[in-house]
């Protein structure tokens, strides 16, 4: 019966950019609201739509991604990551959980890590493979959809588990960040994984190159004031820097 169902509002929504959960609830009444729900979470694990408040946006209609493609961004500002890197390190204790999130920066973080007792959380799983040669850490690999343009792992099975743990030291990377709309991501998913982690982490540091500043991308998932550290390799304008010694942010120039 399941089965049909799904098969059905398969159809509808490769028919639409939008399909309302009253839209289902009407055409099939004979079905629970909760049912519809993991119905949409069902196709959202599948990358086949993206579950919004009301219902879901359909994939087919929409390009999944505004990020720069990651082979384009493993080669661009290698110095700057590097320092940036170098500096993150300095914030990684022995002992602790630790979340790294997605993206080329976080790959050079992964690298310059030193073999010590940890354990690693992380949405990358080039990253995961990357850390295995250390054999004092410990590596979680996020379960989950996996995007081609950060190889990084986000749905709703990546926010379970993500619920679920304890998180001392999130290592958080975003596509851009202005004033206006904040940290932002051009991923409607990484960002709801962003924004947990976010939530969840003591300790909540950002690291950010120069090519990421006054750049505003649809999804914004923290604002200065809900992060710690601000690792970046260039001097900040007078107006973010005031922004943040207003809300007791650190910002590390490397």
């Amino acid at each position: 019966m399941y089965k049909a169902r799904r098969e059905e509002i398969k159809e509808i929504i490769q028919s639409k950019p939008f399909v309302t959960l009253s839209e289902l609830e009407e055409k099939f009444p004979q079905v629970s609201s909760m049912t519809l729900r993991r119905d949409i979470e069902y196709f959202e694990n599948l990358g086949e739509v993206i579950k919004v408040r009301g219902g879901a946006r359909s994939m087919k209609f929409i390009k999944n991604s505004l990020e720069d493609s990651y082979e384009f961004r493993i080669t661009e500002n290698i110095e700057a990551k590097h320092k940036i890197c170098e500096k993150a390190l300095e914030f990684i204790e022995s002992g602790r959980s630790i979340f790294l999130d997605s993206g080329t920066t976080v790959m050079a973080l992964a690298d310059m890590l030193k073999d010590e007792h940890l354990i690693i959380t992380t949405t990358a799983p080039n990253a995961a493979i990357k850390l295995l040669k250390n054999k004092n850490i410990i590596v979680n690999l996020v379960g989950g959809m996996v995007g081609r343009d950060n190889i990084s792992i986000s749905g709703t099975q990546a926010i379970d588990y993500l619920k679920a743990i304890n998180i001392d030291t999130a290592f958080i990377v975003p596509s851009g960040f202005s004033l206006q709309s904040g940290f932002t991501s051009g991923n409607y998913n990484e960002c709801e994984v962003k924004k947990l982690v976010v939530s969840k982490a003591r300790k909540k540091i950002v690291l950010m190159d120069d090519k990421k500043l006054d750049r505003s991308l649809p999804y914004t998932f923290a604002d200065i004031q809900n992060i710690d550290i601000l690792i970046t390799n260039m001097r900040l304008s007078d107006e973010i820097t005031i922004l943040a010694n207003k809300n007791n942010t650190q910002i590390i120039i490397a």
